[in-house]
């Protein structure tokens, strides 16, 4: 059996996934670590795969409406990135005015806790499992964000910065966000856990990782919301704790990353007559004709804005993650800063007029910008109705959405959004 932490960057390993998806399955077991969660989340974020195509192919093998609890799950990704089209980079500020504690927040992650060295099993094993694979099951990512922001005192961004940087799947609408939610910036209330929630959805056989008991979490949810509304932070627990080193996070891919992976851009290849598209880290899709330089279609350069990525930096297991997939579905790739050092501002063939070049818009700071000077910028094909009106909770958005088709089958079949 493939090893679930295997994310090879294909579209192929996207729909193995995708076919072994069962709704009931999954509805049922989700929230435990070990259940039968999709591994689909990689390949949304990257565009590899889109999720109307995913949910019609699902819906080929089985039932599938609004309230299904993969739906649900489905729907999310879905208002994130609905308020991140209302909103933009103001999702990188407090949502909602007034902190949970009347200190002030850490706006640095603690070294114990990058180094899974706070004594509190469940988070240092957390932490070991993102640097080591990439992903973390919603449970585990909510832990470790409620542990940082309530316990030690983190602010949500710096917390949520240092996690997307380590994440294969991670975008800026859904990680940053969900920090939020945990910290009470993005919802009604803090989100709290302790031990006895640990121990509910901790993998079957014990895993000792993943415990809490006799740590600061051990405590009753009267305990823990004096901590978070009242207290200081914590610190790790008490004695000495082995840790993990960080991996390095880099605000470009090393050129030798690019090399391997992908064509690097020439001057002179690019096209005079041909359309061209403009593939970020967040639109990977096939391309006419299959992957592969060649393949049929409008010319296709990848393209990785640099000045972005020096906000929001990536690990190496990231940033080639990235690669091996663009190299799949262009052909050719520039790494820099678009505003300013593009080859065909210094002696290349004509850049076409913005008719010709296309763009999906990125849910990144500072590419839409970017893209824009150079392409017509297309939206994101969605699965569900984007509302107009800014819906500040998931119930009102998935409400609003519900009320605008008879069933899920009718919203596939009618127009993409």
């Amino acid at each position: 059996m493939q090893d679930f932490f295997d994310f090879e960057p294909t579209h192929a390993e996207a729909l193995r996934r995708l076919d072994a998806v069962h709704p009931g399955e999954y509805a049922r077991t989700r929230n435990a670590l070990d259940g039968a969660v999709t591994g689909l989340s990689p390949y949304f974020t990257h565009g590899v795969i889109g999720m109307r195509s995913a949910v019609a192919r699902v819906m080929q093998k089985h039932r599938l409406g609004y309230e299904d609890k993969l739906m649900f799950e489905f729907a999310w990704r879905e208002f994130f990135h609905h308020v991140w089209t209302r909103c933009g980079e103001q999702v990188l500020s407090d949502m909602r005015p007034g902190a949970v504690w009347p200190g002030v927040y850490a706006s640095d992650v603690p070294a114990d806790l990058r180094a899974g060295r706070t004594g509190v099993p469940v988070i240092d094993t957390a932490v070991r499992q993102l640097y080591a694979t990439g992903y973390l099951h919603n449970h585990a990512r909510m832990w470790l964000a409620s542990y940082a922001v309530h316990l030690r005192k983190v602010h949500w961004r710096a917390g949520a910065d240092w996690m997307i940087g380590h994440l294969l799947d991670g975008d800026v609408p859904s990680n940053h966000l969900s920090w939020q939610w945990v910290a009470g910036t993005f919802s009604s209330k803090p989100y709290l856990f302790n031990a006895d929630n640990v121990a509910k959805y901790a993998p079957r056989g014990g895993d000792k990782g993943w415990r809490g008991q006799g740590t600061v979490i051990d405590q009753d949810y009267e305990a823990l919301e004096r901590i978070a509304r009242k207290e200081g932070d914590v610190g790790p627990e008490p004695g000495l704790h082995e840790g993990v080193s960080e991996p390095a996070l880099w605000a470009a891919p090393h050129a030798d990353w690019v090399t391997e992976a992908t064509q690097p851009l020439r001057a002179s290849a690019v096209p005079r007559q041909r359309e061209i598209e403009l593939i970020t880290p967040w639109a990977m899709g096939e391309r006419e004709g299959g992957a592969g330089a060649g393949a049929g279609g409008p010319w296709r350069l990848g393209v990785i804005h640099t000045p972005s990525h020096a906000l929001l930096p990536w690990s190496e297991a990231r940033w080639r993650w990235v690669l091996r997939r663009m190299g799949q579905v262009t052909d050719a790739v520039f790494v820099g800063d678009l505003t300013s050092s593009v080859p065909w501002k210094t002696g290349a063939p004509t850049w076409p007029g913005p008719g010709r070049v296309t763009a999906v818009r990125a849910p990144m700071p500072g590419y839409d910008a970017a893209l824009g000077a150079l392409a017509t910028l297309q939206n994101p094909p969605r699965l569900l109705p984007n509302p107009e009106a800014m819906c500040r909770s998931f119930s009102v958005f998935y409400e609003s959405v519900k009320r605008q088709s008879r069933s899920l089958q009718t919203q596939l079949n009618g127009e993409l959004f």
